[in-house]
């Protein structure tokens, strides 16, 4: 069978899809995407972590064809995500403009670092290394602080495209060890981020209790959710 489905803001058609075959198969194997990770294949580890109309799903559980018509965001498009989410924040609050009940000025008191880091960093349509419709728009987490197009990744040859504030959250804190976990962490983390800016210690321990990390004994984890949360939020860390 065809499956279609939007995956990172891009739609793809993978065709001759047997019916047994799961969503994280489709993306490693057939839209070339293996940034989810194939480990338990029993939803227990959390390492496939997607999203999947915006809710955190273990793509290993998902067969294919529920797939259909939906919107998938893995971790190769958390950078693109992060930068048009905080496009559309900063186009809504000039919109409200500067009079309007919380607005807030760029640059002015209230704006959150998570604002002024994407004002400051993100690639603006138009400029030098901007993704245009119909490219690529995703980059995997790397180490380095920017992905180079070769992956699935930024605007042209030769060059980078920021991380998503999570991402680099998780290098400066020092919560990546082997990786293979991380994905799928990065995924959970980033949708928490997203609906709850401030959460605690309680809120960030169960948005990722369903991902299962071996290496780090989870502190440095749950340090860099809340350096995220802290840049966001704009406060000093």
């Amino acid at each position: 069978m065809r499956v279609n489905i939007t995956v990172n803001g891009r739609p793809y058609a993978a065709d001759d899809v047997w019916e047994g075959e799961s969503l994280l198969y489709v993306l490693r194997e057939r839209l070339g995407l293996p940034g989810s990770k194939n480990a338990c294949e029993q939803g227990e580890c959390g390492s496939c972590t997607v999203r999947m109309d915006g809710v955190p799903v273990c793509a290993c559980l998902v067969a294919a064809g529920q797939a259909e018509g939906r919107e998938v965001l893995t971790v190769e498009g958390l950078a693109d995500h992060a930068r048009r989410r905080s496009s559309a924040t900063a186009e809504a609050a000039e919109a409200a403009g500067p009079g309007a009940p919380g607005a807030v000025r760029p640059g002015g008191p209230g704006e959150s670092g998570a604002a002024r880091l994407a004002g400051a960093e993100a690639v603006r349509p138009g400029e030098s290394g901007a993704v245009r419709p119909g490219e690529p728009g995703t980059a995997p987490f790397a180490g380095s602080g920017a992905v180079r197009r070769g992956a699935a990744g930024a605007g042209r040859p030769g060059e980078s495209v920021p991380l998503a504030p999570v991402q680099r959250a998780f290098i400066d804190a020092g919560a990546v060890q082997c990786g293979f976990c991380t994905p799928g962490l990065l995924v959970a983390a980033d949708e928490l981020l997203e609906r709850n800016p401030d959460p605690s210690d309680a809120d960030i321990r169960e948005a990722l209790s369903g991902n299962l990390c071996r290496c780090t004994g989870y502190e440095k984890i749950l340090d860099a959710v809340r350096l995220a949360a802290a840049r966001t939020a704009g406060e000093a860390v």
